[in-house]
């Protein structure tokens, strides 16, 4: 379980997060939904350590984040944030086995290339896995930093938005993928995404927030009601059903 108690964060005057407080649940899949400037990288980031905690305390299984080692971290979560860019020229391949990093420490052995290859076929890119990052589409690019994520080997998965420059097809197969390890691998996403209906089909958990504050959580059949979406969103939409889960039409 990730514990998060009173988080506040602020950039200069601007209040990024008031006093969230939620508990994400492990062995399932989380989103964190809502409108641009709600405080879901924030609060993702500041999980993940990417941003230094400023007030309240977050512990994930329960190691407080602000005092357990680097590497004790990196070896019970993986995170992927939204600023994917690296100056040298890498191979997928190479980027890939840095997930395996924590645990080698620079001396890999026949198990962390194994699993650099497990990764690469999981997530399609075996025949891309000598190519170098700067000759990939963005979609391809941003598979290879997933299987990163994946090759980490952690109980956790936290992702910023991990379905940007991905097509249809490979967004979708992408949250087949996840749900996979959370149901059959018994790993716990944690996962920001802008497309309520991908959370509405695979995911077990919302966080919806708005302003900084946490406004619904919950399964979706729970959060995705138009009551509670408009709340959130400032916009009138219809949620029909679709294969026992919410289908939200905010297209129309």
């Amino acid at each position: 379980m990730i514990e998060i108690e009173a988080v506040s964060h602020r950039i200069g005057q601007v209040t990024i997060l008031d006093h969230v407080g939620t508990r994400l649940p492990r062995g399932a899949m989380t989103a964190l939904i809502g409108p641009n400037g709600a405080g879901k990288s924030t609060l993702l980031n500041l999980v993940a350590r990417l941003l230094p905690l400023q007030e309240g305390r977050i512990a994930v299984e329960g190691l407080d984040v602000t005092r357990t080692p680097s590497r004790a971290l990196a070896l019970r979560m993986a995170v992927l944030g939204q600023d994917t860019a690296i100056g040298s020229r890498l191979r997928v391949r190479e980027l890939v086995g840095f997930g395996r990093w924590p645990h080698h420490q620079g001396r890999p052995d026949p198990a962390d290339a194994a699993a650099v290859l497990a990764a690469l076929d999981a997530f399609g890119l075996t025949p891309l896995g000598a190519r170098f990052l700067d000759e990939l589409s963005g979609g391809q690019r941003q598979r290879a930093f997933v299987a990163m994520t994946f090759a980490q080997a952690t109980d956790w998965l936290l992702l910023d938005e991990p379905l940007n420059n991905l097509d249809m097809a490979h967004a979708r197969a992408l949250m087949a993928r996840l749900h996979s390890l959370v149901r059959e691998e018994g790993k716990s996403v944690v996962l920001v995404v802008h497309e309520v209906n991908y959370a509405a089909a695979w995911a077990d958990h919302i966080v919806a927030l708005r302003d900084g504050r946490i406004v619904a959580e919950g399964p979706p059949a729970e959060v995705l009601t138009p009551a509670i979406l408009c709340d959130i969103y400032g916009m009138e939409m219809a949620v029909t059903e679709h294969a026992g889960r919410p289908l939200v039409l905010h297209h129309i």
